[in-house]
């Protein structure tokens, strides 16, 4: 296999993967990782990003999908796909479909028969007013591709120019589009996509939930997880998130790690669920309340700034990875996300979901 060495340079806590190298499809920051421990031992890690060109219009830090391998979890090469500049999905061609414009990776399964699956956020031309800015991509629609190896997808067409589910009517909390879906299926076989939105009228991120028996056709069910108590980490609301199914007061339960977002920065926060619909909060162990916040101000450090897009994997011996995406501080502390370096993390735990420490790669 011809691959590409992209294991992150220097060691800092945490910091597993950078921005490739440049004229790489991924030079300008990576971001999503999703990642599946293979039966064979092998790691793979599909991630979005994109390169120093790519639409400064779409203020997000998707563009397109691609995929890198690694042995041990930690130390990753990047494995070209036959996409533009090695990535493995591409923005579709047809203007008319919801994602033209830009796309990310944000759940990845392994079913029974082999087949992979990929559920992915896109957003589509359209130009939206932010501020003082007209800006394009915003209004996000969920979408579903599958894969035989990992680096050749096909997109599974859904009713809403391609999506599977489209924004909600009109006064509702996801009026404004549904984002970053992750499909599970619950002991009765029924699939639930989780997604989030920011909110309107209340100006908040919301995670909620919809429900299909077939994977194709789905229903809302509506908010699940809305914004903190005032003062918390989490105070503007739940964006990002990973459920998952773990022990959790001596008992298997839904555990939702998130990415909480307040005025200034964002941190994971952990809430549990005996059905995945009610949703209670866990307090961490972070002085936030967090279970895993950024990098202390002012420390230079790779995360310092935000962390989020979590993603847990449980190890054989009972152990836990929490990946995640952590943000550089700006000088003059420039807050769009485009003016900040994303890069990707590791966190690890010894099995307790509200205990976290970053990892720190060996040399190697």
């Amino acid at each position: 296999m011809n691959t590409i060495d992209a294991t992150s340079s220097g060691r800092q806590p945490g910091l597993v993967f950078s921005p490739g190298p440049p004229g790489a499809w991924d030079e300008a920051r990576v971001s999503g990782p999703r990642v599946l421990r293979e039966p064979n031992g092998r790691w793979r890690m599909w991630y979005y990003g994109r390169d120093r060109a790519f639409a400064p219009d779409i203020p997000l830090p998707s563009g397109r999908i691609g995929l890198a391998e690694s042995d041990d979890g930690v130390h990753w090469t990047r494995v070209p796909g036959p996409m533009t500049g090695g990535a493995v999905l591409d923005p579709h061609p047809d203007p008319g479909r919801f994602d033209s414009a830009h796309v990310g990776v944000s759940d990845m399964h392994r079913e029974a028969g082999g087949r992979l699956r990929m559920w992915y956020f896109g957003g589509d031309h359209e130009q939206v007013r932010l501020g003082r800015f007209e800006v394009r991509g915003m209004k996000l629609r969920p979408g579903c591709a599958t894969s035989e190896d990992g680096l050749h997808w096909r997109r599974i067409e859904g009713p809403f120019r391609g999506a599977m589910l489209d924004f909600g009517p009109p006064g509702t909390f996801d009026m404004a589009g549904c984002g970053f879906p992750q499909v599970v299926t619950g002991p009765d076989g029924v699939q639930r996509m989780y997604y989030h939105s920011l909110d309107p009228s209340r100006m908040v991120f919301v995670a909620g939930v919809a429900e299909s028996t077939d994977g194709l056709q789905w229903q809302r069910r509506g908010e699940v997880l809305g914004p903190g108590e005032p003062g918390a980490f989490d105070v503007l609301g739940v964006g990002t998130r990973h459920v998952m199914r773990h022990p959790f007061d001596g008992r298997e339960r839904w555990l939702m790690f998130y990415e909480g977002v307040n005025e200034v920065d964002h941190s994971i926060g952990l809430a549990v669920s005996d059905d995945g619909l009610a949703w209670t909060r866990v307090p961490g162990a972070e002085p936030d309340g967090s279970v895993l916040a950024h990098a202390p101000a002012g420390s230079g450090r790779w995360d310092a700034r935000a962390v989020g897009m979590p993603w847990v994997i449980r190890l054989p011996h009972g152990g836990l990875y929490l990946y995640y995406v952590g943000c550089n501080e700006t000088p003059g502390g420039i807050t769009d996300e485009l003016g900040m370096t994303q890069q990707i993390g590791l966190a690890v735990s010894d099995g307790d979901p509200t205990r976290w420490e970053r990892f720190l790669p060996e040399e190697r």
